[in-house]
């Protein structure tokens, strides 16, 4: 009864959410973005100035700032436009097999997986020779100073990890992953693949992690790989002003989106060692288009990646060469290897149900606190007036987290005694001469007495070594501490305080640290507190059923469980399913389990789903992405609406059309009075008939042709052959000089002889353009519009008269159920109206 009530109310109060985040989401965003206070988002590719737009800049506290050109962002078009010059470009461009594609996507891999490996030994280094300078404090109890002398050193990562994000690349803040889904997907978003971005990210990212934040390097090695991707493949760079005449042929929106997903996907199967998770990672959700032929090329830059990574690492530990080039050691290319597989009985999935409900509901419960917390984080933010204070601002919050989380980690464990570890250490050569010496401190002693070692019997060589099992929780980073979570056999390793004390604070403080200003990832907090739930339910079992020798019951081990609840808690945070369970058979080389951990997977994501949606979908949103799923979500009052009850009518805006052979003056005023970026293009049949659709134009082309003076025509000239540019000359990403573009435009629509000059736009038209009638299914607008990776859908009638156009915004899910509203109130346009 509690969960229905929280379902609803949470349901109710996210819609009503959605409806002030949307209605204010351009404008909260300008307030709050360090990026030259733009917007994140815009919704300029609309072709149509609204009474709805009206009304809500009348009751907006204040109207958004005027851009100019190019100064907001914009869809994509993921197909490139097919006009004459197109064609014409095609014919003269020399046949070319796929090699260079394939050589692009092996470089590619090739490239992450170093990054990825410099990433961990970066990592690595840090942390071990920031714990190793305060270990004779700690052995002395001296926590004081082990917390200054922590703190100091932590304060000196976070000010150089988060005054990159703040200062250096606002577009790595964060993990990176939205702006890199919503990218592909079809929204252009400002400066999240350039170079700057790219060592931003990455240094943040390795010094937050190292300095002892909760959190790890996944998230933000997608967005470098994305990064890397995406700069490989157009060799070139408008930040370093570099532009090599190499692999031209990629220089187009398709080809570039897939490069950036093969790059996604190699910085999962990177960082995890995890080459066939990371292209099922890329599939399930990174990418919105897919074909066989990118699945294939994916799957080879995951494997160039990933070996990459192997080979490197296999050579050396902390940037020291250690010999055996090329041997791969199991324990070092399996990230959290499992040593010990256990046989299963069907009784086994009764927990595993129960351990996914469990992870399910937490995970749910940590989308909603971590978009409650960055609503306030943004609202607190946007509060403050001035850019130079509120980067500080930002930069000390993150400070302040680090506080919390390094005065957590140094004392909390001060509360806790030192208990056995009941492992054995067998060494095959050992000898008489290994009595009494003592085993190499680690930080999950804390400050236990030294270890020393006696032989026992049959050459064993055993210790009594003991550990402070909230130090080995707290302190050790995420990558060290879930293979001891995992770990089979040890089934009173941890304890119940211990567990569930590191269980609490892991949550809550890797729930304020997403979406703090640095680089951080979540995969690694999503799995150790799953870890920790899970062990936890493992070691109730074992109290109740005890510890079994029976072969037919010993998968009652903490060890199994602690993995099934991490798999469990990464669905109900992440609601991934495939991916994650390929990804945890590839972390721990279980493939016993996987069984369990399909299941767990599929209960932590339907109970997730029953309350809220995805961490990723709930990032999206609240980062104004105009996201559109695959299929969709309308809700209008408390009942989910078909879409094949509404036509495209229903959503279309009236548009502005330009005629075939239009003259510069009007085509100046044009883009001079809108913000329009695309529009149809009409033309009469035969005289004394009416004007129908043809093809669509951009604004971007449209201010290319404008610039070129060596087309315009005079009516005595309109039936002679003039110059046509060619194709590389009208498409291109930006305008050269938007200075110069403006001038140019107020020139042409204030002269009036500009009139007598015309433009004969039928080369550069768009004569592919999609285009439904006014009639058509809206559902299926929505799935036409999302698979071709539209820009603008053209609306027209009968008569293929041109009578509106849509666009991504007139379809994210807010959008539709404004639509339902008007139509309820008998605002929009009837069948009538539109044949008129």
């Amino acid at each position: 009864m509690i969960s229905v009530c929280w379902n609803s109310e949470y349901r109710r109060i996210e819609r009503s959410d959605s409806i002030i985040q949307l209605r204010k989401c351009a404008r909260e965003v300008a307030d709050f973005s360090d990026d030259e206070s733009r917007p994140l988002i815009s919704w300029k590719d609309h072709p149509i100035q609204n009474s709805e737009n009206e009304e809500e800049e009348q009751n907006s506290r204040r109207k958004p700032k005027k851009t100019n050109l190019q100064e907001t962002h914009e869809s994509l078009d993921y197909l490139p436009s097919h006009s004459e010059t197109y064609k014409t470009y095609l014919k003269e461009k020399p046949h070319s097999s796929d090699w260079d594609r394939w050589f692009m996507m092996g470089l590619i891999g090739g490239v992450v997986g170093a990054m990825g490996f410099l990433m961990h030994q970066i990592i690595d280094t840090l942390f071990e020779l920031k714990w190793e300078l305060v270990e004779k404090y700690i052995q002395h109890s001296d926590f004081l100073t082990t917390w200054l002398f922590i703190l100091g050193i932590g304060f000196g990562m976070v000010m150089v990890s988060s005054g990159l994000v703040v200062f250096f690349c606002p577009s790595g803040s964060s993990s990176g992953l939205p702006e890199v889904i919503g990218y592909l997907n079809g929204a252009s978003l400002r400066h999240i693949f350039n170079i700057r971005t790219f060592f931003g990210t990455f240094f943040s990212c390795a010094l937050a992690v190292a300095a002892g934040l909760f959190c790890g390097p996944e998230g933000p090695m997608i967005h470098v790989g994305a990064v890397v991707g995406c700069g490989l493949s157009q060799f070139k760079s408008d930040t370093l002003r570099i532009n090599l005449p190499c692999f031209t042929r990629f220089r187009n929106s398709a080809d570039k989106r897939q490069f950036i997903t093969a790059g996604a996907a190699a910085g999962i199967a990177s960082v995890f060692r995890a080459p066939v998770g990371g292209l099922l990672f890329a599939l399930e959700e990174v990418a919105s288009f897919w074909d066989i032929k990118l699945a294939w090329q994916t799957f080879f830059c995951c494997l160039i990646a990933s070996f990459t990574t192997e080979v490197l690492s296999s050579s050396f530990g902390g940037f020291e060469y250690e010999g055996y080039f090329g041997f791969l050691k199991a324990e070092q290319r399996i990230t959290f290897w499992v040593k010990n597989l256990l046989d299963m009985s069907v009784l086994a999935f009764i927990p595993t149900i129960i351990l996914g409900v469990i992870g399910g509901l937490l995970g749910a419960l940590f989308v909603f606190l971590n978009v409650r917390i960055n609503k306030v984080r943004i609202k607190l933010f946007s509060a403050v007036k001035r850019k130079w204070l509120r980067q500080i601002s930002k930069l000390l919050e993150t400070l302040l987290l680090l506080v919390v989380t390094m005065t957590v980690t140094v004392f909390v464990p001060y509360f806790f005694p030192c208990t056995e570890d009941p492992v054995t250490y067998q060494f095959l050569n050992s000898s008489e001469d290994s009595l009494g010496d003592h085993l190499p401190w680690d930080v999950s002693e804390y400050n236990c007495p030294p270890a020393t070692t006696w032989i026992g019997p049959d050459g064993i060589l055993n210790s009594n070594y003991t550990i402070n099992q909230a130090a080995a929780l707290l302190v050790k980073n995420g990558k060290q501490g879930i293979p001891l979570l995992f770990q089979r056999g040890n089934h009173e390793k941890f304890g119940f305080p211990a567990l569930f004390t590191a269980l609490v604070l892991y949550f809550c403080i890797s729930c304020w640290t997403a979406g703090t200003a640095a680089a951080t990832g979540l995969v690694v907090p999503m799995l150790y507190t799953g870890a920790l739930f899970g062990r936890t339910v493992g070691l109730i079992m074992v109290y109740i059923f005890g510890v079994q020798n029976d072969e037919h019951w010993t998968w009652i081990d903490p060890g199994l469980f602690a993995t099934i609840g991490a798999a469990a808690y990464f669905a109900g945070v992440s609601r991934l399913t495939i991916s994650l369970t390929i990804i945890m058979v590839e972390l721990t080389n279980d493939v016993q389990s996987i069984m369990l951990i399909m299941v767990a997977v599929m209960v932590g994501k339907t109970v997730g789903d029953y309350f809220n949606h995805s961490l990723f979908s709930s990032l999206l949103h609240l980062k104004c992405i105009p996201h559109l799923e695959a299929e969709p979500n309308v809700v209008h009052g408390k009942k989910k609406v078909n879409l094949e009850l509404f036509a495209a009518k229903d959503v279309m805006k009236k548009c502005k059309a330009i005629h075939l052979k239009e003259n510069v003056f009007s085509l100046a005023s044009i883009l001079n009075d809108t913000t329009y970026n695309g529009f149809p293009v009409v033309y009469s049949p035969g005289p004394g008939q009416e004007e129908v659709f043809l093809g669509t134009i951009t604004r971007l082309e449209l201010c290319m042709l404008l610039s070129n003076r060596q087309i315009f025509q005079t009516p005595e000239t309109s039936n002679i052959d003039t110059c046509v540019l060619k194709y590389q000359e009208v498409t291109v990403e930006k305008v050269p000089d938007e200075g110069q573009m403006k001038s140019l435009l107020t020139k042409y629509s204030a002269d009036p002889q500009y009139q007598q000059l015309f433009i004969n736009l039928e080369p550069y038209i768009n004569k592919s353009a999609v285009a439904v009638q006014s009639h058509f299914s809206l559902h299926r607008t929505y799935v036409l519009f999302r698979t071709l990776g539209l820009r603008h859908l053209t609306v027209v009638d009968l008569q293929n008269r041109a009578v509106g156009m849509i666009t991504r915004k007139d379809l994210i899910s807010f959008q539709l159920e404004k639509m339902l509203i008007k139509l309820d109130s008998g605002k929009l346009d009837s069948d009538e109206e539109l044949l008129k």
